[in-house]
Parts: structure tokens; C-alpha cells; sequence
């Protein structure tokens, strides 16, 4: 059991270091069991100042994770110190999103010294109020009782009382002290007995946050088939495969490492990494990732990155990384702990003095009252509604398909109310696509037959796109002589002893075969942002065919779901208007702006942001040349970032595919996100507000403080897991 447990006295929150920010010689990582909450990390922040050669310390509280930068020789004195104060730390070795490090299992509970503390504290309580037994025996089983569930807790309350630090642990040390003191035993023990079990069950359901996202690394197979020199195949451990290794898949089964289809083909239900609801039809030459599910046919794949480097453990590793940030609401939340836990301790004491000295009063009584405010006086259910409830949502997003690099990115999800969006690659494929053949002379077929046989000789995109056509047409290849590239204008080459050409608007206007018709017939296709590519002997156009990037299927569908959500949209291009125009009204944007360099970009997404400073500006790309404006924005949204390690390492959202209605996922689940840490900081706080006020009335028992108290952490712990389900 964690010291605080759930961030509960959590009252004073540091600034992180991170320790990739600062050189340092070497760097230990460490796993904390009984750390987890801000109180802890100021508690061995304080200590590790005073041992020499420490340079950084990076938390991640939610997985229990510190990594310490140092120039030491020896372990031996940060793990004395970190002993010395009570900390369970354990050396990890290797990546800390591995299954050898933060994705061990948690250690089961004894639950045989809860029961017993549990039963004693039952009859101490009953006989106190039947009057069963003389005052002895109360005695002995309230002190079994703590013996046997509480003895932790006092000495957790001694470690930080020691140190200055006003936790939960302390609290209730002094809470059940005072009680026994004033001779209020059975309570007492009542006391620490629920105390002892909400925390245990409290940590059962943090780990269920903590754990969300780590359930997928059990999706990758512990062994694969991989082909050996001698041409075998055998069951090898995914930790032995090597890089280029050649491993087999057969239908069904999980494929274990990422790597390229070398072999075969199927349709891949690649959930697990990218959202996707649907399987993926995966051929010769395309991607496949670690713990995705092979479901039709039998391949042969190439390994490209190890067990530890897999996507999986990338998308792992980061969603891992963002919950060790602080949200802005998290913030908040804990600099108003700090302050509300000595606030509330000293009034407890002002409570415990003041009434008996200046009012007569009786000294038991405003004692006991004070005790209870010392229960009341832990922040536990309001300091931990913030860290459950984002990790919750960044688990959830990762589910989706959407990688969130902090919690602060997942709050701001809520108020961006502008969206600039990339054309090409995120609106369209990226890939330019035959769309219209017209055959203006002679035989349809054999014309089509004649163009593509030069296209096929090319390997400019244009001439690529009708040459793929022709893959799903299947029509046959023309013997091509005397072929030559025509620079800036097309091809030309000899077919069944005639000279054709096949090329752009320039190159007709050049060979003087261009006319008033032909100009008609390519007028709207240049408006529809086509690309026309025309097919000519030495005396007439033959064929004019059109070539577009084609806009995606969702693309439509995720422009709508963003203007529901109240989101402007502004499409940037460095493509021409006429194509800018063409595309964004078949989308459906609100403007429309080509003719883009990258720095133009970027001076665009920065004139929204000074416009309206409080507004968020998001941004989303695929390129290269998209990364200025990207960095620029208040939320950078990279397309398509599975296996592609800068768009998961550098950007603030990465959508695992090409699907743009990600983003209003996005921002739903931000909006979801903030309502419910709304819902627990007026939970957490109204319940404070009450037993305060029952306290000075007389009406809160001890151990209906301790109830109300943790009962509020359950609360607001179990409504923070609901963005699980969503």
C-alpha cells in the first residue's frame, strides 16, 4: 500500500525536472511501490538534495516511476536515502514500458490482517455499546485491532510528521491517537479499520487506471516463426528475433514485431495500434504492426524494429509519459491542497484550544470535534479526481487510435474553436488518381490501350496514377520503340510504327494541335482542380484523361462532425486556388487558402492565435512541410502516425491513421474529460463543506468523517474510470 495511495495529502506539488532536460553521466530508474502522489515527491525530492552527484529527477507519479540523472559511482547512497524515508524502490533494468519493468503485476494484498483489525474493531464497537465486557477488554481488541491493521499507517504518519509533511498517514496517526486519548477506543479502531480498507480497495482502482493502457502490451505473442539461415522454420522468443529477420504469420494468429509484407497478403485487424473497426486488406510491401491480429490468409513479413521499439511499445511508452504531466486543473488542484491541508490543521487546533480556554467549554469535547476536522483536513477524493480521470482519458483516446502527448493538450481539446487542415495527404490520399478518360477519335479501347502503354514507361506521378488505372482494368501493354521523356511537358514513343505523344496542356499548345474545343473540354476539368493529360498522334488530340488526388471518404464526414462541435476550419495548400477551391468545397471547409509556402503557414496559424489569444488554434499535417505551423499551434495533430517514430515523438496528438474524424473523437472526449473534473471537484469539495459544518454542530462521529472522506476518493475515482468506457 502507497503511503498517501491516491495522491490523498498530496498537499504540495513541485515543478518536474525532466531528465532528458539536463546532461547527467548515468541515470537510474526507479519503481516506487508506495509512491504516488505529490506529498511523496516532495518528501524524496527533499531528501535526494542532500546526497551529491544527483542532477535531475523526473517523476511519473501515476506509474510510480522515478529516474534520476546522476554522476555517482555507486547506487548505494540514493537508494539509502530513498530508504530511509520509507520508500520501497526497486531498480528497473531496461525500458520502463517494457513487460521487465512498469508492466510487472502489482503485488496481491494480505487480506488476513484487514479482516482481523476488521472483527476486533466490529466487537470493541458492540461490546461498548451492549456493555458486554468491562473496559479492559474494549481495550485489548481495539489495540489488536491497530496491531493488526493500523501499525502501517502509524509508521508511515511517524516517517512524515518527521519530515514535515502533513499527509493522510500523519492525520490519522493523530487522529486515532487523540481518539484513544480522550478515551474513545472503539472508534478509534473503527477509525483506522475503514481508513486501512478504503485505501486498499482506493489502490485496487487506481491500478485499474494505471493499468488501462498497459492490458495491450499482453496483445503481442510471446513467441513467433521465424525462418532460420538453413531455410527452417522454428518457434524463437520475440526478444531473440534480430532486426530483418524473415518471420511467418498464419491466419489468426498475432503478429509479434513490426515489419514490412514481404510474402502473401490479408486483411489485418490493426484495432490495437490505429482504432480501426474494420480490418485492413495488407499487401506485398506494406506495414504491419506488434499486436495486431492476422484474420484471412498466410504471410511472410520482414522485422523492423525490435520487441522494445515496436509501435505498441512506442504508443505505450508515450501515453505512459503523459500521465506523469500535470493537466492545468491538476495544477490548480494541488497548489489549492497545499493550502487547504495546514489551513484546515491549524483550525482544527484553534478548535481544540479556543473554545475550552475563552468559553469554558468542555475540553473533551471540542478535542473530539477537532479530531474529526483532522480527517477532514486530507484532501484525498479532491487531489486524486484530477490524476484518475486524465489518465482515464488519455487510456481511452490511445484505445481510439489517438496518442495524447499530456494531459494539458487533452484539456485544451475543449476550447479549440479553429482547425487549420492540410490538403494533401490529410484531406485527400496524397496519391494522384486517374478520374476521367475521354476518348475523342477512333476506338475507345485501343486508344486507352496506347496511353497507357507510354504511361506505363514513365515514372513521373501523373503517368504513374494512369498507369495504375490500368492495373484494375486490365488492359494489355503496347510494345513502346523510340520512347523519350519530354522534360516539363510529357512523353513521346513509337506504337505500331505511329509517334504518339502523351502529355500536359503545354505540350499540345507546342505541337500546335491545341483549339477552341479542345480548350472547352479542359476548362472545368482545370476548375474541378483536375490534372488533364492529353493523348496525340502528329495530327489530332486523341484522348484527354484527368488526374486527381482524390479527396478521402471521411474526409466530408469529419468536416461536418467539426462544425457540429462549433470548429471553423481553414484549409491551407501550397497547391494552386483553383485545385484549393475544388477540393474544399467537395469537403466543405469555411476557407479556403492556397498557394502556401511552409513559412506562410505558419504566419497564418500565428495571426489566429494573436487574434484572439484565448481561443486554440489546432493544426493538422502529414509532411514535412507542415511541421512549422504544426509546432506553432496550440494542438499539432500529425496524420497517419503509426510506425512513423518523429510523428509519435514530436507531436501533441497522433492519429494512428488517416482518418480525420479522430479529431472530433478528440475533442468530445476533451469535453467529457473536463465535465467530469468538474463533477468530482464539486463533489470532493461538497462533501468537505458538509461534514465541516456537521463537525462544529456536534452531528460527525470520527468515523463517519473517515467514511465520507474515502467514500469521496471511491467516488470520484470510480466516475474518473467511466472515460474507460467511452
Amino acid at each position: 500500500m502507497s503511503e498517501c495511495n491516491t495522491s490523498c495529502s498530496c498537499s504540495a506539488s513541485t515543478p518536474v525536472t525532466k531528465a532528458s532536460e539536463m546532461p547527467s553521466k548515468n541515470k537510474a530508474i526507479y519503481r516506487i511501490e508506495n509512491m504516488d502522489c505529490p506529498t511523496e515527491e516532495a518528501l524524496i525530492r527533499k531528501k535526494l538534495a542532500s546526497v551529491s552527484g544527483i542532477e535531475s529527477l523526473d517523476f511519473n507519479l501515476m506509474q510510480r516511476m522515478l529516474t534520476v540523472g546522476h554522476n555517482l559511482n555507486s547506487l548505494d547512497a540514493i537508494e539509502s536515502a530513498l530508504g530511509s524515508i520509507g520508500m520501497q524502490a526497486v531498480l528497473q533494468i531496461g525500458e520502463t514500458s517494457t513487460k521487465d519493468s512498469s508492466l510487472e503485476p502489482m503485488p496481491k494484498t494480505n487480506w488476513w490482517p484487514l479482516a482481523i483489525a476488521g472483527i476486533t474493531a466490529t466487537l470493541a464497537e458492540i461490546m461498548e455499546l451492549l456493555q458486554l465486557g468491562n473496559q479492559w477488554i474494549v481495550i485489548a481488541l481495539v489495540i489488536a485491532s491497530i496491531a493488526s491493521g493500523g501499525l502501517t499507517t502509524y509508521k508511515k504518519g511517524w516517517i512524515a510528521l518527521k519530515n514535515g509533511n502533513l499527509n493522510i498517514n500523519a492525520l490519522m496517526s493523530i487522529a486515532v491517537t487523540g481518539a484513544m486519548a480522550i478515551g474513545s477506543w472503539p472508534e478509534a479502531a473503527m477509525v483506522m479499520f475503514l481508513f486501512t480498507l478504503a485505501e486498499v480497495i482506493e489502490a485496487k482502482s487506481l491500478d485499474r487506471a494505471r493499468n488501462a493502457i498497459r492490458g495491450l502490451l499482453d496483445l503481442t505473442p510471446e513467441t513467433a516463426t521465424v525462418q532460420k539461415a538453413d531455410g527452417s522454420w522454428v518457434l524463437i522468443d520475440v526478444k531473440a528475433i534480430a532486426l530483418g529477420a524473415l518471420v511467418r504469420v498464419r491466419p489468426g494468429e498475432r503478429i509479434a514485431l513490426d515489419g514490412i509484407l514481404i510474402s502473401g497478403n490479408s486483411a489485418v485487424n490493426q484495432a490495437p495500434i490505429t482504432g480501426e473497426s474494420l480490418p485492413v486488406d495488407k499487401i506485398v510491401g506494406d506495414e504491419v504492426f506488434a499486436g495486431t491480429i492476422n484474420q484471412t490468409g498466410s504471410f511472410e513479413y520482414k522485422v523492423t524494429a525490435e520487441a522494445t521499439h515496436s509501435t505498441l511499445a512506442r504508443i505505450i511508452h508515450a501515453v505512459e509519459a503523459a500521465q506523469g504531466s500535470r493537466a492545468p486543473t491538476q495544477r490548480f488542484v494541488d497548489q489549492f491542497a497545499r493550502l487547504y491541508t495546514p489551513a484546515v490543521f491549524l483550525l482544527a487546533v484553534l478548535v481544540a484550544v479556543l473554545p475550552p480556554l475563552l468559553m469554558a467549554q468542555s475540553w473533551q469535547e471540542w478535542i473530539y470535534k477537532a479530531l474529526v476536522m483532522l480527517v477532514i483536513a486530507c484532501p484525498c477524493a479532491l487531489v486524486i479526481s484530477t490524476p484518475v480521470t486524465i489518465v482515464s482519458g488519455l487510456a481511452s483516446a490511445a484505445r481510439k487510435g489517438i496518442l495524447i502527448k499530456g494531459g494539458a493538450f487533452l484539456e485544451a481539446g475543449r476550447s479549440m474553436k479553429v482547425l487549420a487542415v492540410d490538403k494533401t495527404g490529410t484531406l485527400t490520399y496524397g496519391k494522384p488518381a486517374q478520374t476521367d478518360f475521354f476518348a475523342l477519335s477512333g476506338n475507345d479501347k485501343h486508344i486507352h490501350e496506347i496511353a497507357i502503354s507510354l504511361a506505363a514507361r514513365s515514372d513521373h506521378p501523373v503517368s504513374l496514377a494512369i498507369a495504375h488505372a490500368n492495373q484494375e482494368q486490365k488492359n494489355d501493354l503496347m510494345t513502346v520503340d523510340s520512347f523519350e521523356a519530354i522534360l516539363g511537358r510529357g512523353v513521346k514513343g513509337v506504337i505500331e510504327g505511329n509517334l504518339y505523344y502523351l502529355g500536359n496542356h503545354r505540350l499540345i499548345e507546342e505541337l500546335g494541335l491545341c483549339s477552341d474545343d479542345i480548350e472547352n473540354r479542359l476548362l472545368p476539368l482545370e476548375q474541378q482542380g483536375k490534372t488533364a493529360v492529353l493523348l496525340t498522334n502528329q495530327t489530332e488530340v486523341l484522348a484527354i484523361i484527368a488526374v486527381a488526388d482524390t479527396v478521402r471518404e471521411t474526409s466530408k464526414q469529419a468536416i461536418d462532425e467539426l462544425h457540429q462541435l462549433g470548429v471553423t476550419t481553414i484549409m491551407l495548400t501550397g497547391d494552386n486556388q483553383h485545385t484549393a477551391k475544388a477540393i474544399g468545397k467537395q469537403v466543405g471547409v469555411d476557407e479556403i487558402m492556397g498557394n502556401l509556402l511552409p513559412e506562410d503557414k505558419l504566419k497564418i496559424i500565428d495571426s489566429r492565435l494573436k487574434k484572439d489569444p484565448n481561443v486554440k488554434v489546432g493544426m493538422v499535417g502529414d509532411g514535412i512541410n507542415d511541421a512549422p505551423a504544426l509546432a506553432r499551434a496550440s494542438i499539432g495533430f500529425a496524420m497517419g502516425a503509426a510506425g512513423t517514430d518523429t510523428a509519435i515523438e514530436t507531436a501533441d496528438v497522433a492519429l494512428m491513421d488517416d482518418d480525420l474524424r479522430k479529431i472530433a473523437t478528440f475533442i468530445r472526449l476533451s469535453k467529457s474529460t473536463a465535465l467530469i473534473l468538474t463533477q468530482n471537484i464539486v463533489l470532493a469539495l461538497g462533501i468537505k463543506a458538509i461534514f465541516l459544518v456537521l463537525t462544529f454542530t456536534g452531528q460527525a462521529t470520527m468515523w463517519m468523517a473517515v467514511f465520507a472522506d474515502m467514500g469521496a476518493s471511491l467516488l470520484v475515482v470510480a466516475n474518473g474510470l467511466r472515460l474507460l468506457r467511452s
